[in-house]
């Protein structure tokens, strides 16, 4: 019999929802809008019955397949309380039960758990990608924002409440910019992709690089893939903007290490597709701030996880670490 779990990426636009394999192979996938969801009630219907049809469809396949859960990555999600609570960019607000409004759907399922989408990376790496033996890691998820997850002797790192790990609001540069949070200086609101667009602009200005390419680009049309190609075609605002990148979130990383001491940090999301022209500027600068005592001892490696299925097969492996816990 073959076993597979769900995996539910809940994002403001699109929820994703695919069935995974024991290897982390997306066998089916569909997704639904989240946006148009004031009412969770709505939503967790028009979920439920997305769910259904994507295992009818596998099970059509091979009827052998069993469903073991659901695992559910989201923002804003409280694993200890299956809650999402006060996400600012989901439609529906306040604090959502969510695994219990599903619980009563899926009665069969031996695990429903929902953890936030940066924890989902983690164990998703853990389960199906670099990090596979690792007990002691940290993925940072560079996006629209900087997430992280944090695996500690093996276990997700949750804190007493639920939200511990929110390594991209750690500052690094005092009294600095704006982050989304309200706060100030904060490792989002320089290394995530609109952090990157801003240090763009702000070079431009200092520098009055009409020549760039970047110059011809508007604010909201600007985004960090046009800002590496400009790089490749060695235009030095566009390279510098990754000095700068790599400077500040090498600063980050240094303090997760002095924190965590793991034995690697995986690197996840659009921005990393640069590869060294962000990597080696984020390794010198991380070295640069270490103790001596971790000096040139932990790795920094991109993720394992393949990009476009990333989110559905992260939340899908927490189905696996829940099981874990029941047999042990």
């Amino acid at each position: 019999m073959k076993r597979v779990s769900i995996g539910i990426d809940i994002g403001g636009t699109n929820t994703a929802i695919g069935v995974v394999d024991r290897d982390g192979k997306v066998l089916v996938k569909d997704s639904i809008p989240t946006a148009k969801h004031g009412n969770i009630d709505l939503f967790v219907d028009d979920m439920t019955t997305a769910i259904r049809e994507l295992v009818n469809s596998v099970k059509q396949l091979n009827p052998q397949i069993e469903i073991l859960g659901l695992g559910i990555g989201a923002p804003n999600a409280n694993y200890y309380t299956g809650t999402i609570e006060h996400a600012p960019n989901l439609s529906f607000k306040g604090v959502i039960p969510l695994v219990k409004l599903l619980e009563p759907n899926f009665p069969d399922l031996k695990a429903i758990a929902i953890t936030n989408d940066a924890n989902a990376a983690a164990i998703g790496e853990m389960i199906y990608g670099g990090a596979k033996g690792m007990k002691n890691f940290v993925v940072y998820t560079l996006g629209t924002g900087v997430g992280s997850g944090i695996v500690v002797n093996g276990d997700l790192v949750y804190g007493h409440d639920g939200f511990a790990g929110e390594c991209g609001h750690m500052t690094v540069v005092s009294e600095g910019r704006s982050c989304g949070c309200g706060g100030k200086g904060h490792l989002e609101a320089y290394c995530s992709a609109p952090g990157m667009k801003r240090t763009a602009f702000e070079l431009l200005s200092k520098y009055n690089a009409t020549s760039s390419p970047l110059a011809q680009k508007c604010f909201n049309e600007l985004d960090s893939k046009m800002i590496f190609e400009a790089a490749e075609k060695g235009d030095k605002v566009a390279l510098e903007v990754f000095e700068l990148t790599g400077k500040w979130l090498g600063m980050g990383l240094a303090n997760t290490v002095h924190h965590t001491s793991p034995e690697a940090i995986f690197l996840f999301g659009g921005p990393t597709a640069a590869g060294n022209y962000i990597f080696r500027p984020a390794i010198d600068s991380m070295e640069q701030h270490l103790l001596p005592i971790f000096k040139n001892r932990v790795k920094i490696l991109p993720s394992q996880l393949k990009a476009g299925d990333a989110a559905i097969v992260g939340a899908s492996a927490l189905v696996y670490k829940e099981l874990e816990k029941l047999l042990n």
